[in-house]
């Protein structure tokens, strides 16, 4: 149970991590979230949003510190 409520408090701690980095990156006028390939569309009524670099740009991060994780646990 210990465990659990581990990994609960660290994925958590992450997620208050990647959204104060988020707004850090705005004010630093990164533009992260208006990369080229993020797509949008918006009409009259609709507007759709897909963030395809910013995905690939977390993606890849998020692998390099799993990996280095994982080296560091061995």
């Amino acid at each position: 149970m210990k465990n659990v409520l581990s990994l609960r408090l660290l994925v958590g701690c992450l997620l208050i991590a990647a959204g104060i980095a988020v707004l850090l990156l705005g004010k630093v006028r990164i533009p992260f979230g208006r990369l080229p390939r993020d797509f949008a569309y918006r009409g009259k009524v609709f507007a759709f949003y897909f963030p395809l670099t910013s995905s690939i740009v977390v993606s890849v991060l998020l692998t390099l510190l799993f990996y280095l994780l994982s080296r560091f646990r061995r």
